[in-house]
C-alpha cells in the first residue's frame, strides 16, 4: 500500500512533462543545444544522476538534473546551450527530497545508467528528442519513464534499468 501511495504521490509531484507545459515546451526546446543525456553527464560532476527534465521555470527554459551524493541531493541546473554547471543548489524541500529519495532508490537498483537509457529510448524513437527521465521501482524493479518530443509530439516510453 505504501509504495501505492508513494508512487502516486511521485507522480502527482514529478510528472516529466505536464500537460498544460507541453505546448510551452515544444516551444523553447527549439533553443535548446544540449541533448538531455549530455546534461546528465554534466550533472554528474554533483554526484550521481538520479532523475533529469527540461522545463519551464520563472517563463524561461531549464535543464535541471537531480543528484544524489551520499544521503545528500542537489540539483544540479544545466546550461542548456553550453551543455555546462550553471548552478547547484541542495534538495530540502519536502516533495522535492521525497522524490529525490523515491528516484535515487530505484537508480540504486539499477544496473543502467540514467543517461544510457535515456539514449538508448532516443535511438529507438528516431527524429524525437528526450524532454525528461524520471526513475522508478515498478514491482520492485527500476525503470525510467522517459518523455519524447518532436515537435509539440511527445510521448512516454518505459526503459528498463535492470
Amino acid at each position: 500500500m505504501r509504495n501505492l501511495f508513494l508512487a502516486a504521490f511521485i507522480a502527482a509531484v514529478a510528472l516529466p512533462v505536464r500537460a498544460e507545459e507541453k505546448d510551452d515546451l515544444a516551444a523553447n526546446m527549439k533553443e535548446a543545444k544540449v541533448p538531455l543525456e549530455r546534461g546528465i553527464a554534466a550533472g554528474k560532476s554533483s554526484g550521481t544522476p538520479i532523475s533529469a527534465k527540461y522545463e519551464i521555470e520563472d517563463g524561461k527554459l531549464q535543464l535541471s538534473v537531480y543528484t544524489a551524493k551520499g544521503d545528500s541531493f542537489s540539483e544540479v541546473i544545466v546550461d542548456h546551450k553550453t551543455g555546462k554547471v550553471a548552478k547547484s543548489d541542495p534538495i530540502t524541500k519536502d516533495d522535492d527530497l521525497t522524490a529525490a529519495k523515491s528516484q535515487n532508490e530505484a537508480i540504486g537498483k539499477a544496473k543502467t545508467s540514467l543517461d544510457a537509457a535515456v539514449t538508448k529510448a532516443v535511438k529507438a524513437n528516431k527524429g524525437y528528442r528526450a524532454v525528461s527521465a524520471m526513475p522508478s521501482l515498478k514491482d520492485g524493479r527500476p525503470v525510467a519513464e522517459i518523455t519524447l518530443m518532436k515537435g509539440a509530439k511527445s510521448k512516454t516510453v518505459s526503459q528498463p534499468l535492470d
